[in-house]
């Protein structure tokens, strides 16, 4: 189990992405974390662990993000899993 963080950059709130991020994680299956929106408003973070297989597909999707949004730049860091996470959640 790993853990990956990453901060997707660009026209990536008020267009869905989180709720977009929450599907994929459940489609894909496996993944547990939160995403959320941080305040400099045009950057989305995510932290998800699973397994590197599951997690490198969900980055390939939020790499796209919902037909809304547009993506500038991805940023993503891989550690080691801490644990904590129930399931996948939008933090508010």
């Amino acid at each position: 189990m790993v853990r990956m963080t990453v901060r997707v950059r660009g026209r990536v709130q008020m267009v869905g992405y989180r709720m977009f991020a929450e599907m994929a994680a459940d489609r894909i299956g496996g993944i547990v974390g939160v995403v959320r929106n941080l305040p400099d408003g045009s950057t989305v973070e995510v932290v998800a662990e699973g397994r590197r297989r599951e997690l490198e597909d969900f980055l390939d999707e939020l790499r796209v993000g919902p037909a809304h949004a547009l993506v500038r730049g991805v940023d993503v860091e891989w550690g080691v899993a801490e644990g904590g996470f129930d399931g996948f959640a939008t933090i508010y």
